[in-house]
């Protein structure tokens, strides 16, 4: 069987409001254009993208669940559920699929809340704090650890 060409971009809660929302803090890039930086970079490596964007974890944590019978990994940036979600954490382990965590902003030299993330520990992979261009780096760390897997 064909290991899966599919890596699978979830996007969480307000991301959508991306080049609108506080642009002092995450820019003027849109959500079109994280998806399309991603896109671009998964191409680079033969991988296509499946998107998601929502600001409901069931939907989100819906997606993570389908993503273990056709991708080969995971890039996330969780928003706001990254400081709070146990649950969207234990579908990202449940899968057991290879994750890249993602944030825009350095999320450690925010606000207090912000420097816990549930994610961490199930993620082979952290960008943090490098724009919406941290979308490719991550996608191509995220595809060596696949390769890697795939040698081991």
């Amino acid at each position: 069987m064909t290991a899966p060409r599919r890596l699978l971009l979830v996007n969480g809660p307000n991301l959508n409001l991306l080049g609108v929302r506080e642009p002092e803090v995450y820019g003027t890039a849109t959500l079109d254009d994280v998806v399309r930086i991603a896109t671009e970079a998964a191409a680079a490596h033969g991988f296509e993208v499946r998107a998601v964007q929502s600001n409901h974890e069931g939907v989100l944590i819906d997606a993570i669940h389908a993503a273990r019978l056709d991708c080969a990994g995971i890039v996330i940036n969780p928003g706001g559920l990254t400081h709070t979600s146990v649950v969207l954490r234990d579908a990202l382990s449940g899968v057991a699929l290879p994750v890249a965590e993602i944030h825009i902003s350095n999320v450690y030299e925010r606000e207090a809340f912000r420097h816990h993330s549930y994610v961490a520990d199930v993620a082979a992979v952290h960008v943090i704090g490098e724009g919406v261009g941290g979308y490719a780096r991550a996608v191509d760390l995220l595809v060596e650890v696949i390769a890697g897997r795939a040698e081991g």
